[in-house]
């Protein structure tokens, strides 16, 4: 049984008892028993742990873990501390000093973002070593489309960090006109060139978040 300590357990309470998600658990016990899978089983849920559901001003959505060993800890675009800095991540650094003069930290440990309250979410919660959404189609999108949906009824604005198609396709159940849609290509090397350096989505969201009455994220890691 999951127990993640904050009001997600009552919010979810629905999901982690339904076929769908018995299924998944099933499937993951059979994977983590016979293949090397990230993060580790106690990790999976960390994003909801650590930022709840009352606290959150900002939802970052990545597609899925990291798939080499010892990154991954269950936050988005995060690694263990120690851990090599990620190019996605780097350029997210890059763009945060472009927008704010902040100058990127040496570390690429997320976890001070998520206790300001941006719940840190992939799409897909977990992933076999070395392969790229391997489990893509085992039941975590509907999963994370659900958690959405409840996000999208919260009382309280929040922004929606929105960057590659994975994450736009949540788009359609942010249906509430109080929050912000922030959307853009994904950091990655591949495309940061084509929309996200220059997307002005760190200042935007702090703003937003001030003209709601609400704190700003502090963005620097390094404080």
């Amino acid at each position: 049984m999951v127990h993640l300590g904050n009001d997600w357990d009552d919010i979810l309470k629905d999901e982690f008892e339904s076929e769908y998600y018995k299924k998944i658990r099933y499937w993951l016990k059979k994977e983590y028993d016979e293949q090397t899978i990230f993060p580790p089983m106690d990790d999976i849920f960390n994003a909801l742990k650590y930022t709840p559901y009352q606290d959150v001003k900002a939802v970052m959505l990545g597609q899925d873990p990291y798939h080499g060993l010892g990154q991954a800890h269950g936050l988005c675009f995060s690694v263990k501390e120690g851990v090599a800095i990620p190019p996605s991540l780097r350029n997210i650094f890059t763009e945060i000093q472009n927008e704010l003069g902040i100058t990127p930290p040496q570390n690429g440990t997320l976890t001070k973002w998520a206790k300001q309250g941006i719940l840190m979410l992939n799409t897909v919660l977990t992933v076999r070593e070395g392969h790229a959404n391997s489990h893509k189609n085992i039941g975590w999108t509907t999963f994370t489309d659900n958690i959405i949906k409840k996000l999208n009824e919260h009382e309280k604005p929040i922004v929606f960090f929105l960057w590659g198609k994975n994450a736009r396709d949540k788009k359609k159940f942010i249906t509430n006109p109080n929050h912000l849609i922030l959307e853009t290509v994904h950091p990655s090397p591949l495309s940061a060139y084509n929309g996200f350096f220059g997307c002005g989505h760190f200042v935007k969201c702090n703003e937003f978040l001030q003209s709601q009455g609400l704190q700003p994220i502090n963005w620097d890691l390094k404080e």
